[in-house]
């Protein structure tokens, strides 16, 4: 049996600080030698913060009742003894629920009371409101409190049918999914629209994010979930009652909001929980295996998913296992094998994806850094050039070298009125198309499907056709922007060879951007959720609220989308200019320093040889660091994964185990 989930993150976890630490060792390197200019410095930047800041997110999604929470409690808090997050009979998660650790922050539980569903906000306009969230102090040494505390999740409050209606927890065309109506024509519904758990676990720390999600009816009725929070999540797990199987309910879930599209089964997997349930003592363990083996083959099977990614648990099991260091009983609950699962796919997965931002970063950095030592290399080329030609020369053929040196200084200096003028063009070409993609350009797009979707009618008549417009529209948005990152390039690439003819620079446009892959991310989106505007969502499109709250969601992701691709061409153009800046740092300094040569050669008999052998030795100074920054960068690229940290468990100080 490999590593459990939680010891593999913990060598995820120090594999990105081992990185981060080459990184800074990188970045102090090239700051003592003079090789960090503003592009290398941006990408350093990005670079590490994207390392630091990485997030692994796992969505736990499930119809109600199938042991969700009793799995979170399983995987990762059972070394507090005992269940915290609500799991018991008629005590479950009630509301979406993220665990997560905001550095700087209390441990505490924040509740967004379920009445703002009635409000047009979306959740991450909630997050930033504060002071609207119910905040209850957490308790990291007391186990009870944190369990009385977290209990809060499973709060419900009863409302009339109008008033669920209006919430989106009452459907009049899907009566089989509505709550139940008691004596007085009331009925349950989450306390809380949405929870964020912030405490310093260890695994939650170094990145790990926790999303609980209640049962259909809650996901259904918050578009955000499905529109953001869960397609951002880097794997889902899935999970099923053994005893049930796969039913209508679970099905539904899986269709209409996981998207199990090919190539997103992979993290994919299936969870079916409560394996005891088939612990029958009248039947042996071979019929027992059989039956579980036939679960498992009829739950692929229903789900499209290959068998190895169905994997047969007790929770329940598992969690009294762990509690009571019972080893045969953890191997028969299934649960290590559940754990290897998520630590092979999630952080496998994770990782590859990782190293291979590492790797375009790294090469980005080695390519920018090498040009300018291959600048600093043909300047000393040609003084070593200039310095021969002085060879048993004269003072006055010396002096004339000095004017004409001069003269070239003159010269470079009018190209500043060349440089300044391309800066200006360059600088509205890309305002224009920052313009393009920013936040008011995303609107104008969107508005007509905002305008159909706050049409009165319960028939949203041609909504489809506008629905589908409107995402062409922003994919047009992308396709322009990439069509003026070319020309871009072209006016760029057309006044580089200009001052590359006129002033002996090396200058050369790097590649345009390409941004398939975020035209191929809005047509993902528009595909995910096509569901929200077909017939059976009629009557919930005909609540203002519901169809506010997709409009959106919609606009949130695509504006993340947007952002990315405004962000890789802000460093493409960054990287495109600071070569520009390098040359004419570069070669100001080398006019500075022609001159120091000659007025040393023109005092003293022996300054020629003195300032031959400089260049010799500065040439063999380029030539370490050339292979120094290989050497930096190689080791960026193909760093090992860490080996795992290892700390003490006395048996008594559970703090130990789970905070820092």
């Amino acid at each position: 049996m490999g590593p459990s989930f939680n010891e593999q993150f913990d060598q995820h976890g120090a594999w990105k600080r081992s990185f981060a630490q080459q990184l800074k060792q990188l970045a102090d390197w090239m700051g003592a030698h003079e090789l960090m200019d503003s592009s290398i410095e941006e990408r350093l930047k990005r670079l590490e913060e994207q390392i630091r800041s990485d997030k692994v997110m796992v969505a736990f999604v499930a119809e109600f009742s199938r042991g969700k929470s009793e799995l979170i409690n399983a995987i990762f808090f059972a070394d507090y003894g005992r269940r915290i997050m609500p799991a018991s009979a008629g005590r479950t998660t009630m509301c979406p629920t993220e665990l997560s650790y905001e550095e700087g922050s209390a441990p505490c539980l924040r509740l967004l009371p379920i009445e703002t569903r009635l409000q047009p906000q979306g959740l991450a306009e909630w997050r930033l409101k504060q002071h609207q969230w119910n905040e209850i102090a957490l308790d990291i040494d007391d186990a009870q409190q944190m369990a009385e505390a977290l209990a809060k999740v499973s709060e419900v409050r009863r409302v009339s049918i109008d008033e669920a209606r209006a919430l989106g927890f009452w459907h009049d065309d899907a009566p089989d999914d509505n709550p139940m109506v008691d004596a007085g024509g009331m009925v349950d519904v989450p306390m809380w629209r949405h929870a964020l758990i912030n405490v310093p676990h260890p695994l939650l720390k170094q990145g790990l994010v926790i999303l609980d999600t209640p049962g259909l009816n809650a996901v259904g009725a918050e578009p955000e979930l499905t529109i953001n929070l869960i397609p951002q999540a880097h794997a889902v797990v899935f999970i099923l009652g053994a005893d049930t199987g796969v039913t209508r309910s679970d099905l539904s879930i899986w269709r209409e909001h996981l998207g199990a599209a090919s190539e997103n089964n992979e993290t994919r997997l299936v969870v079916l929980n409560k394996i005891d349930t088939l612990w029958d003592s009248l039947n042996s363990p071979t019929q027992v295996q059989e039956q579980l083996d036939q679960q498992c083959r009829n739950s692929a099977d229903m789900l499209g998913v290959s068998l190895s990614q169905v994997v047969p648990v007790s929770a329940q099991k598992g969690l009294v296992a762990k509690i009571n260091c019972d080893d045969v009983l953890l191997e028969a609950s299934g649960l290590p094998h559940l754990e290897e699962a998520l630590g092979e796919g999630i952080l496998g997965r994770r990782q590859a994806i990782l190293r291979g931002v590492v790797a375009n970063g790294v090469a980005g950095l080695h390519a920018e850094t090498t040009r300018v030592l291959n600048i600093r290399r043909r300047d000393l080329d040609d003084q070593m050039s200039e310095l021969n030609s002085l060879r048993g020369k004269n003072s006055t053929v010396i002096q004339a070298m000095r004017g004409r040196i001069e003269l070239e200084q003159r010269d470079f200096d009018s190209s500043t009125a060349k440089v300044l003028a391309l800066r200006a063009v360059h600088l509205k070409m890309m305002r224009d198309v920052f313009h393009r993609l920013g936040s008011r350009a995303l609107k104008a797009e969107m508005q007509p499907l905002a305008e159909a979707l706050q049409n009165g009618g319960v028939i949203k008549l041609g909504l489809r056709k506008v629905y589908a417009d409107t995402f062409a529209r922003v994919r047009a948005l992308l396709q322009a922007a990439q069509a003026s990152g070319t020309e871009i390039r072209d006016m760029l690439g057309g006044t580089y060879k200009q001052l590359n003819a006129e002033f002996g620079f090396s200058l050369q446009a790097p590649k345009a951007p390409e941004f398939e892959s975020y035209v191929a991310d809005v047509t993902e989106i528009e595909r995910r959720h096509e569901q929200y505007i077909g017939m059976g969502n009629t009557l919930r499109l005909a609540q203002p609220e519901f169809a506010q709250r997709l409009q959106r969601g919609l606009t949130l992701r695509l504006r993340a989308v947007l952002d990315s691709a405004s962000n890789e061409l802000e460093l493409w153009s960054k990287s495109a200019t600071a070569q520009l800046d390098a040359q004419l740092r570069e070669r100001k300094r080398s006019f500075s320093r022609r001159i120091e040569a000659v007025d040393r050669i023109q005092s003293a008999a022996n300054g020629l040889v003195e300032r031959i052998a400089e260049i010799e030795s500065a040439e063999a100074h380029l030539q370490e660091l050339e292979v120094r920054l290989t050497t930096l960068t190689d080791k960026l690229v193909h760093m090992p994964l860490a080996p795992q940290e290892r700390v003490s468990r006395p048996e008594d100080a559970v703090d130990l185990l789970l905070f820092d």
